[in-house]
């Protein structure tokens, strides 16, 4: 999902058709939830209030490509509300986004996490940590993507933001996800990292990667 934002945004075309085409295109082998695969087969997709965590994995592309907070914060209602329209999902997604944008920016940690706190209220003074020994699996955005955003806040370097996410357990995919997008803004990929990574991935999800990288670097 987070390539077909970076395709609507980089192409300048509606969301929910790069949504719709590229989760049809990958329906066999997407891991896709239930009600979300029930929504992009359906001839007349409608947001269906959820107030999950997917919203927020998918929105990085918004980060880094937005040039003011106002843009990070309509375009990433735009693509979350397509599915995703409860206040939480729509928050977290809002939240994740900024982090981005703001690390892009140069902000420092410190005041990222401090106006998230501000801002959406959320516990980011948690250290993964704290987090650990009472976390427990859920896919609800208001209670695993500020455990993300910590992960990233609390993090040394890429691949320590990832093995923080990792180690809380429940749905660590998904917090390794979000954790992953902000941490890379704030730290950047290891070349090694990303080149094996690279080599894995078909020639389509490569050109849409190359599109948004290219985009995000000129908008420096």
């Amino acid at each position: 999902m987070v390539l077909a934002v970076a395709d609507a945004l980089t192409q300048g075309v509606d969301p929910q058709t790069t949504m719709i085409d590229w989760c049809r295109k990958y329906a066999e082998n997407g891991g896709w939830g239930k009600r979300f695969a029930e929504w992009f087969m359906d001839n007349n997709p409608q947001p269906y209030g959820s107030w999950g965590n997917g919203a927020a994995m998918r929105i990085a592309p918004v980060g880094l490509l937005a040039s003011t907070e106002a843009e990070v914060i309509g375009w990433s209602d735009t693509v979350t509300a397509i599915t995703h329209n409860h206040p939480d999902a729509m928050n977290s997604a809002q939240a994740v986004a900024l982090a981005i944008f703001w690390a892009r920016q140069k902000t420092s940690v410190q005041d990222i996490g401090q106006r998230l706190i501000e801002r959406y209220g959320y516990p980011l003074h948690l250290t993964p940590d704290d987090i650990r020994p009472t976390y427990k699996r859920t896919e609800k955005a208001i209670d695993s993507v500020p455990q993300a955003i910590s992960c990233a806040l609390h993090s040394t370097s890429f691949e320590d933001a990832i093995r923080n996410a990792v180690s809380l357990g429940g749905d660590s995919d998904t917090i390794a996800a979000i954790a992953g997008g902000i941490a890379e803004a704030l730290h950047g990929i290891p070349d090694t990292m990303a080149a094996e990574a690279w080599g894995y991935l078909p020639k389509d999800i490569q050109a849409v990667i190359s599109a948004l990288y290219q985009e995000a670097n000129a908008s420096l």
